[in-house]
């Protein structure tokens, strides 16, 4: 499935900046190339596009981009029309791409859309979850499963279908060390058995190189900065772009020093023998915590995907009740508003803890990324020059001065991830719990989310990070807690 674009460009409806601009770029059928470039270099805007899903009504677009010598909307059509699919995509963020209520109908549902016979449909469904070690039967509700075991799900949809052109936009993000592992060790295997052709955005690429034969390097604002060999582009020119934040090999990025901080042991929030369910699970996702979150350190959780980490971190912020033990807040959070952070009212919760989500989207209710800012400090009553003081600020360090204007859902998941970030920040709450915060991000913008959540530590802020990050955690944490398997 070749691929051929001649000065493509795309502008979302809403933006001024272009999201990709003046691309000019050749991919033989079969040929495995690895996408990089910083946050916000149009690398998955290039994969919506090749898989034919913007849609001209909503945006700009310039040049051509083709599949095989097809413009890649009507080859999606014909593709669609003939039973094959010439593009399998996975999104960055697998939430948007569960459909259906039951996970083996999920999988089912892309060979449904494209007429496979009914007597194929199933076994490649059974075939595509064993290829990703999807842990659970067919019958498992989608909504009772982990980001990381969504993430699989996915991917099974995408590889059901049997596409001649992968279109992977880290598919390794939410997954454990050893998940991840198994998921380039599945998609390797498919790509040499099928002969199909890949193009891969990841931003941690060491583990992905024996996989690629070519890296291409998006250059912000617009065209390629570098394309050739993995061995070859690093060497030429792997020092200037891991200054421009790109995850080279063996040039990690900066950890900011710690900073000096208090961290006496002033308990924000203890949890004994803890247990909690996702909505609509009997079984507990988490069982037995024990854990005590203190001002001015970081607690790291971490563990396999499956273990309950999410469904725990909406316990500590007060989002879901327990359904076991003891979770209570002390008298330096709750300042007067009870020990259980669950019957607090939305307001006292927002001044006291802060919650960035799995899926950065799920809370986002602004029509800019500028007054999304604005909304957290206007609920708890914050001082109208401060909280614009505020906003300023973090619009600044986190990069997203330039998108002030733009619309939440327009930004690239590193920067939707960052908007995430910043929105909880913009309230100054006592303790943070954030479940992933550094998804999707480059050297840069990881550096200054680390050095920014180093300095609210530092100032007596209570952190909680649930994360795969294992930079995140030797940078950050003090302690850390390790959930078991998943519950069943």
């Amino acid at each position: 499935m070749g691929v051929r674009a001649r000065g493509w460009g795309w502008r979302h409806g809403t933006r001024a900046a272009w999201a990709v601009r003046g691309l000019d770029l050749d991919v033989a059928d079969g040929e495995r190339v690895l996408l990089l470039g910083p946050s916000g270099a149009g690398k998955s805007t290039l994969l919506q596009g090749l898989a034919g899903l913007l849609d001209p009504e909503t945006g700009d677009e310039e040049g051509v981009l083709e599949l095989d010598g097809v413009g890649v909307r009507q080859a999606r059509v014909d593709g669609v029309a003939a039973g094959v699919a010439r593009t399998g995509l996975l999104l960055q963020d697998p939430l948007s791409q569960t459909v259906l209520a039951r996970c083996g109908d999920d999988v089912a549902f892309g060979l449904e859309n494209h007429a496979v016979p009914r007597d194929e449909i199933w076994p490649r469904v059974r075939e595509a979850l064993d290829l990703v070690g999807f842990p659970h039967g067919l019958d498992r509700s989608t909504s009772r499963l982990s980001g990381g075991e969504r993430q699989r799900l996915a991917l099974a949809g995408v590889l059901a279908l049997r596409p001649r052109l992968l279109l992977l936009d880290e598919p390794t993000a939410m997954l454990d060390p050893a998940a991840a592992d198994g998921l380039r060790r599945t998609v390797g295997r498919v790509l040499e058995e099928t002969g199909a052709g890949c193009l891969l955005v990841e931003h941690r690429v060491a583990p992905w190189l024996p996989h690629v034969d070519r890296v291409v390097v998006l250059e912000p604002g617009g065209g390629v900065r570098a394309d050739g060999p993995p061995a070859a582009v690093f060497a030429a020119h792997g020092e200037a772009l891991a200054r421009d934040g790109v995850w080279v090999p063996d040039r990690p990025p900066a950890r900011p020093a710690r900073r000096p901080g208090d961290s006496t042991g002033r308990r924000l929030l203890a949890a004994a023998g803890q247990s909690v369910a996702r909505p609509g699970a009997a079984a507990p996702a988490a069982r037995d915590v024990d854990l005590g979150l203190d001002a001015g350190t970081c607690t790291a959780v971490t563990g396999p995907n499956g273990a309950g980490k999410s469904t725990l971190a909406l316990a500590l912020a007060g989002l879901a009740a327990p359904t076991g033990g003891r979770l209570e807040a002390s008298d330096l959070l709750a300042d007067g508003a009870g020990p259980l952070p669950h019957r607090w009212r939305a307001r006292a919760l927002a001044a006291r803890v802060g919650t960035v989500f799995q899926e950065p989207a799920h809370q986002f209710v602004a029509t800019t990324v500028a007054d999304e800012l604005r909304v957290g400090p206007r609920v708890t009553g914050a001082d109208p020059a401060a909280a614009e003081a505020t906003v300023a600020s973090l619009l600044e360090r986190l990069g997203l001065a330039r998108l002030a204007g733009a619309h939440p859902f327009t930004l690239s998941g590193g920067e939707q991830r960052r908007l995430s970030v910043a929105t909880v920040l913009a309230t100054r709450p006592r303790l943070l719990v954030l479940d992933e915060p550094t998804f999707g991000q480059d050297g840069r913008t990881w550096a200054e989310l680390v050095a920014l959540l180093d300095e609210l530590r530092a100032e007596g802020v209570g952190v909680c990070a649930v994360t795969h990050d294992a930079e995140l955690v030797a940078a950050l944490a003090d302690r850390v807690l390790r959930l078991p398997g998943a519950a069943a």
